[in-house]
């Protein structure tokens, strides 16, 4: 075996490629700007942040200490954390121990239904605020829940605020008010009169929109009304019907409302 120890090699005219045609075995560093052809074999000790685009990538396994972005992708199995630009469509089923999250303003769909074990509706006091005398303003914060509860014991309920509620696409939002009559002689109080019946005035202010004023349809009747029994419970659903359209506008929404009552122990 011989040695040749040069400074540079040249092709024939000085311009060319100088041509292996049988190869070229290097045991030390190879420095170029540039590389043309199909390399075999496998790449070990890469380093630095090169950008590299290829067609295909099949490996039996990918570890990646950073995030992974990608688009258009068929099959996902992952254990940590998936974050969608738009839409994931699960085939099969997605068994989710942890919680799911979407952007603001986008929404999670299941199209075959959601089964949630040991799920249950959070319960909040509605607040209330003095408008005129007795008579208050009940507000129904649903960023708080969307079942709340309170006790016909500080004025009958004039104005009926329901806040926080998502209106970014054609849906409908149910609010549950678990109403309590108190008081020994409670006429009057809650609301027992269907000329200002619960219903009549409701405050409208979804997320996001300044509040505008409308009223409940009700199944019959003018308004929703609380039994004059002391101890009775009234339970009082509202629908907020969003058709899509400008959420700003008072006409794009309809509230219904209807009353399961009278409830009172034997």
């Amino acid at each position: 075996m011989s040695e040749i120890r040069v400074n540079t090699i040249k092709s024939e005219n000085g311009d060319g490629n100088v041509s292996f045609p049988k190869g070229i075995s290097v045991t030390g560093v190879t420095t170029s700007t540039s590389f043309s052809g199909n390399l075999t074999g496998d790449a070990t000790g890469l380093s630095g942040t090169p950008d590299i685009t290829v067609n295909n990538i099949v490996g039996a396994a990918a570890t990646f200490s950073g995030t992974l972005s990608y688009e258009d992708v068929t099959n996902i199995d992952a254990v940590g954390i998936i974050t969608a630009q738009s839409l994931i469509d699960a085939q099969a089923d997605i068994n989710v121990t942890g919680i799911i999250t979407a952007r603001a303003g986008s929404a999670v769909t299941f199209r075959g239904g959601v089964d949630v074990k040991d799920a249950a509706e959070t319960v909040s006091v509605g607040a209330t605020s003095h408008v005129v005398g007795d008579t208050i303003t009940l507000e129904l914060d649903c960023a708080n829940g969307t079942v709340f509860t309170h006790d016909g014991d500080n004025g009958q309920i004039g104005i009926l605020s329901i806040t926080n509620f998502p209106a970014t696409k054609n849906s409908f939002h149910t609010v549950t008010l678990i109403h309590t009559q108190t008081g020994s002689t409670p006429s009057g109080v809650g609301n027992t009169t269907s000329e200002t019946g619960i219903g009549t005035q409701i405050t409208l202010t979804p997320r996001g929109v300044t509040g505008f004023t409308t009223e409940a349809q009700v199944g019959s009747g003018t308004s929703i009304t609380c039994s004059t029994t002391a101890g009775d419970v009234d339970i009082i659903s509202f629908g907020i019907h969003y058709n899509g359209g400008t959420n700003t506008d008072a006409n794009s929404y309809k509230t219904f409302g209807t009353k399961n009552g009278d409830f009172r122990l034997p």
